[in-house]
């Protein structure tokens, strides 16, 4: 694409398989795609614009971040719940304080269990908060964005993964697609 080459993206989820070749390689899989192309029912993906995947790859790191986050929420949750009988929302346990685990946990073993999943929690939280901000300011000032936000129920993390994750709409012929 640097050197201004037509570049293509078969999708290979949407190419129908060949049979009758005994193995594949690159130029089998050549021959294979170059009628395809040239028919033009190449089934083809998405290259997202280079200066653009930055932003995106942002967005796509949030997800783990937040799944790490979670299921360290629910570890807590558990503990807390096995040694106290008590359940305990995600405010409660972010409130909690090495002096409230002490307290309710009967164990020191216990207390430095939860005590070092709430600092990964925090950890976790403020990684996931700055990703957020930098995706905003970076996609603030554009349209499709803007335009995202007016919609009710969308809020600034489904608008940005909608913006992030489509692309340029004006790629897409019609509503339809």
């Amino acid at each position: 694409m640097e050197a201004d080459y037509r570049v293509h993206l078969a999708n290979p989820a949407t190419i129908q398989q060949y049979n009758g070749l005994k193995y594949t390689d690159d130029h089998s899989d050549a021959r294979w795609l170059a009628p395809l192309l040239r028919l033009g029912v190449l089934p083809e993906g998405y290259i997202y614009p280079k200066a653009e995947r930055a932003v995106r790859d942002l967005l796509r790191k949030r997800a783990p971040l937040v799944r790490q986050h979670t299921a360290n929420v629910l570890s807590v949750q558990n503990m807390m719940t096995r040694n106290t009988g008590a359940r305990f929302s995600v405010k409660r346990i972010q409130e909690l304080t090495k002096e409230d685990l002490s307290t309710l946990l009967a164990e020191a073993s216990q207390v430095l269990a939860v005590t070092s999943s709430l600092v990964v929690l925090d950890c976790l939280w403020q990684q996931i908060k700055t990703l957020e901000k930098t995706m905003h300011k970076c996609l603030n000032h554009t349209p499709a964005y803007q335009q995202l936000l007016t919609v009710q129920g969308i809020g600034t993390i489904l608008a940005q993964t909608i913006a992030l994750e489509t692309g340029a709409i004006s790629r897409f012929p019609t509503v339809g697609n």
